[in-house]
């Protein structure tokens, strides 16, 4: 009997299954210096025990997007192994800080499926939760991968597409406990903008550009025990060049928009996300982003942005779709979520 595991399939999942993931993680300073040394990550709240004290926090927590990585990379060998693509989020949220010391564990539950018209992949939805050692949600998100399938003989389970929101509503956000803008150092945080002083339908251009490096990527997916084949051995892609995890491309884009939204210190919610197209090592990230929305939230002193994140590799800022509705070529990322920010 073969005891290693070659992954799960498109006809290996079953609608309402729950899937325990293995392999629990404990996080502490090592993940944020590492997250730090991968990323020109620079939130203040993320950076400063002291800055997050002046902000109602016991201490700075665990970066939102380096939490996010750790629950994800959970799933990978039973949702994403055998993948051909990760295709979008939705209903994201995070509900609770991560903290130093914590243990995080992920769940998933197969909400959708969907097989193609090709019947040689499949769509898998998937809710996914990640706990802390108390048991208690810290995370909660939607995502949906495209599938192969093993025997292509199978029959399609029957089609199931999840009706999801476009947008967390604000009421649903979650203000971590404690946190309020009053004693805010925008001195310290690096930028003296506002909640006030964005505008809906803003864009800004992010500026900066880092080039990804195969070595870096590789180190920052196994930090977060990210198994998927296409990541790490070449042979998987049929060009042999080394395909570039989404989230390394998510958390360059989120660190690369400090500049001109030095002031959006935590996400709380991930409304929408698509990687647009593949970005490849050595492929140069720069980012823009455009205000959809703002808020207030149920915590005074404390606003709400809805951004709109988008990382390119090369072409003119604020350039997104084609004459057709298409992603143009450069586009890499488009991601939608809510931010807080000192009003």
């Amino acid at each position: 009997m073969a005891k290693t595991n070659p992954g799960r399939f498109f006809e290996d999942y079953m609608l309402g299954e729950v899937i325990d993931h293995a392999v629990p993680r404990t996080v502490g300073a090592g993940e944020r210096a590492l997250y730090h040394a991968l990323y020109p990550a620079r939130h203040a709240l993320y950076s400063s025990d002291l800055f997050a004290q002046t902000c109602g926090l016991s201490e700075s927590p665990l970066d939102d997007m380096a939490a996010f990585h750790v629950v994800f990379g959970k799933t990978v060998p039973d949702i994403s192994l055998n993948a051909v693509a990760n295709l979008g989020y939705a209903e994201g949220r995070w509900l609770r800080p991560v903290w130093s010391g914590d243990t995080l564990r992920s769940r998933s539950e197969v909400i959708g499926l969907k097989q193609n018209s090709n019947g040689k992949t499949g769509v898998v939805y998937v809710r996914t939760t990640g706990e802390n050692q108390r048991g208690e949600t810290v995370m909660s998100y939607v995502r949906w991968v495209m599938v192969r399938k093993r025997d292509l003989d199978a029959p399609a389970p029957e089609t199931h597409v999840p009706d999801l929101a476009k947008v967390v509503p604000v009421e649903d956000l979650v203000i971590p406990e404690g946190l309020n803008f009053e004693g805010y150092d925008f001195t310290l945080a690096g930028e003296p903008h506002r909640w006030g002083d964005y505008a809906v339908g803003e864009q800004i251009d992010h500026v900066d550009g880092v080039t990804i490096e195969e070595a870096e990527h590789m180190m920052a997916t196994r930090l977060w025990q990210n198994t998927a084949k296409v990541h790490f051995d070449t042979s998987a892609r049929p060009d042999g060049s080394r395909l570039i995890y989404g989230g390394h491309v998510i958390s360059m884009a989120r660190t690369l928009s400090f500049n001109g939204l030095a002031n959006a210190q935590m996400i709380v919610g991930l409304n929408a996300g698509a990687h647009a197209n593949p970005c490849l090592a050595g492929d140069t990230v720069r980012a823009w982003s455009e205000v959809l929305d703002k808020a207030e939230t149920a915590v005074p002193g404390v606003g709400a942005l809805r951004l709109r994140l988008v990382a390119t590799k090369g072409g003119a800022p604020f350039a997104l779709r084609g004459e057709e509705g298409k992603y143009l070529p450069e586009v890499l990322l488009d991601l939608d979520y809510w931010a807080l920010m000192p009003m």
